[in-house]
């Protein structure tokens, strides 16, 4: 109870700490635009350029935050890892390999643990992406492109604890992942394929041939009167009847349509027909199409369900709104 007491009275002095929380670390993201140079076109190169691996390092909170660039850049279509510098240093540089490069990250710039290896990386020809919040720092001066993460200070109350810095350090990550992205043509298939699992994965891999309903569809030909409609669309249970005529979709109606029909039609509603009222061309969509592809276009049209077909507009089946919910 003391929780929800907090945060729904934003007077309330956690409330109000959270709220310069997040002022203090959106002002540090907005600040990194103008520290934008040559060198962050320079290192885009250096990652398009790459025929190895990408290997991401760095200590403590940096170390956190570049596990979880190498993940975003891995699942974005650039390999990549994390890897402890102290492991790098006791054995583990045997896993970078001559067309690797490595992206070091350290918020002083003078972190002893990575700077540790560097010297075994420049002898290799190991090219060097460093991240830090000093450009004058030795990580800087030995990177060959340097991306400068500096906050005039932490969201910490006692500008200590990595937080701003931290935060800064992830947003620079995901623009470099959004970049590459770009320049690499990465489509939702290309997605698909690293998220097999979960959700996501069912979204973006599931087709509407898997999905969609096919038996005892609500078929009518365009000529039948609007009072035998009605009977089908309720038996139907999807709220809709899909006119076909000669094997081909000619047009839908929906159980709106028919009420709006019973409205200005009043009288000569009866002597209506399917014809008269029907949308003639519905969205339609092949049995390839993702699941989250018919989602968007459920949404943007603000419709229920869209119809499958074939090339040649034959009927096969129809997905609902309920049935993308997977």
């Amino acid at each position: 109870m003391i929780i929800y007491f907090c945060c729904k009275h934003k007077n309330t002095m956690w409330t109000k700490t959270a709220i310069q929380c997040f002022k203090d670390e959106a002002q540090a993201l907005l600040d990194l635009i103008p520290l934008l140079d040559d060198n962050f076109d320079k290192a885009i190169t250096l990652i398009l350029n790459c025929k190895g691996k990408i290997i991401i390092t760095g200590v403590g909170k940096s170390g956190h935050i570049g596990a979880k660039i190498a993940a975003t850049l891995s699942s974005t279509g650039t390999p990549s890892f994390f890897v402890n510098p102290l492991d790098l240093y006791h054995g583990d540089l045997g896993v970078v390999c001559e067309n690797d490069l490595v992206i070091a990250i350290s918020n002083s710039g003078y972190t002893d643990e990575l700077l540790r290896i560097v010297p075994s990386l420049l002898n290799r020809n190991i090219p060097i992406i460093g991240i830090s919040g000093n450009p004058n720092s030795l990580l800087a001066r030995y990177s060959a492109a340097h991306l400068d993460v500096f906050v005039k200070r932490e969201a910490c109350p006692l500008n200590l604890a990595p937080t701003s810095s931290t935060t800064a350090t992830l947003a620079m990550g995901d623009a470099i992942a959004c970049c590459l992205i770009k320049a690499r043509g990465f489509k939702e298939s290309d997605f698909a394929k690293f998220h097999p699992g979960g959700m996501l994965g069912k979204r973006l891999l599931t087709k509407a041939s898997d999905i969609m309903l096919s038996n005892d569809l609500p078929i009518v030909s365009p000529d039948t009167l609007l009072r035998e409609a009605v009977t089908i669309v309720s038996k139907g249970r999807l709220g809709i009847c899909i006119a076909v005529e000669n094997n081909i979709v000619a047009g839908i109606i929906t159980d709106g349509d028919i009420r709006r029909a019973m409205e200005n039609s009043q009288d000569s509603f009866f002597s209506l027909t399917v014809a008269d009222i029907m949308t003639r061309s519905p969205k339609i969509v092949s049995p390839s199409v993702k699941v989250a592809e018919i989602d968007q276009i459920l949404n943007t049209n603000k419709i229920h369900c869209v119809l499958v077909a074939d090339d040649d507009k034959h009927l096969l089946g129809v997905v609902d709104s309920f049935s993308t919910v997977i």
